[in-house]
């Protein structure tokens, strides 16, 4: 799965542990999701697309050739 959070935060002027807090995770948990070490449960992912304000589908994709 690939995805644009690091990209998207940037945008929103906010740093790993800022986010982080926002939604009650630890700054570990954001960085291990920015760098593909990691995939968030759906939960975790909504919030994310919440608090940043976009859908979760442009957070997240699908890498090509992954149904």
């Amino acid at each position: 799965m690939r995805n644009t959070l690091k990209v998207q935060r940037a945008m929103h002027e906010l740093t790993q542990a800022g986010l982080a807090e926002r939604i009650n995770v630890s700054r570990k948990s954001i960085n291990a999701i920015e760098t593909g070490n990691m995939v968030p449960s759906v939960v975790l992912a909504l919030k994310l697309a919440a608090t940043l304000n976009v859908p979760v589908e442009t957070l997240f994709q699908l890498e090509p050739g992954n149904p």
